[in-house]
């Protein structure tokens, strides 16, 4: 059964840097592209980032380029999400997803994703 735990979420100031992992287990995870979520309260989920599955492509939001970094390594199974120079607007809970279809490609809608994590929160205050 295909199972994704997020971690690396937490409280950090503005201009920190956090890394997120998401990691697989019930499947192999090089055999799906990954995409990092977010939702922020009363808003909605939308698309962070995201990887194919031989790591040969990744997107971002137009507004995270330069300050966000995703990555995989499928020999432990685990995608990262480096996140530097955070901004209050980035505190959100932090979804990864697996999309087991989307093979040599990865997009930022939620649609072609089947297998999802449970969150992790990250909160940029000071």
């Amino acid at each position: 059964q295909l199972q994704l735990v997020e971690s690396g979420g937490g409280l950090v100031q503005p201009g920190g840097s956090l890394t997120l992992s998401c990691a697989a287990s019930g499947f192999t995870l090089g055999r799906a592209a990954i995409g990092w979520f977010r939702q922020a309260p009363g808003k909605e989920r939308e698309g962070v980032s995201c990887i194919s599955n031989g790591a040969s492509s990744t997107n971002y939001a137009d507004s995270l380029k330069g300050r966000f970094t995703i990555s995989r390594d499928n020999g432990k199974n685990t995608v990262y999400l480096q996140m530097n120079g955070l901004k209050p607007e980035d505190t959100a809970v932090y979804y990864c997803a697996a999309g087991s279809r989307l093979i040599g490609l990865c997009v930022l809608s939620a649609a072609p994703y089947d297998g999802w994590g449970q969150g992790t929160q990250v909160t940029v205050s000071s």
